[in-house]
């Protein structure tokens, strides 16, 4: 592989991180919620990214790499639905005995 492309992958990568942190620290809390099932949305389609880049007949490292996408996007989705349930828990009215 090149280095032209590496750097400018490491960059898109770099932007993508201190955007996200940006973004994510300014949500008040009252948009958490919907803010979460997009974000669900969004690592479904990783999840898919990351299976076609796992399934490629790439090098060995590019294969692990991939496995690894697969298992952080797949936790990273079944945690925002556990968050996202737990959360929507809060506000159902509760059963008086």
């Amino acid at each position: 592989m090149e280095l032209a492309p590496l750097l400018l992958l490491l960059f898109a990568f770099t932007l993508a991180v201190f955007l996200g942190f940006e973004l994510i620290a300014k949500v008040p809390s009252q948009l958490h919620t919907p803010l979460m099932s997009g974000s669900n949305a969004i690592s479904g389609i990783t999840v898919v990214g990351a299976l076609l880049a796992l399934a490629a007949n790439e090098p060995p490292l590019a294969r692990w790499i991939g496995f690894a996408a697969v298992v952080l996007a797949t936790i990273n989705v079944v945690g925002g639905y556990a968050i996202t349930d737990r959360m929507l828990a809060m506000f159902k009215k509760k059963e008086k005995p």
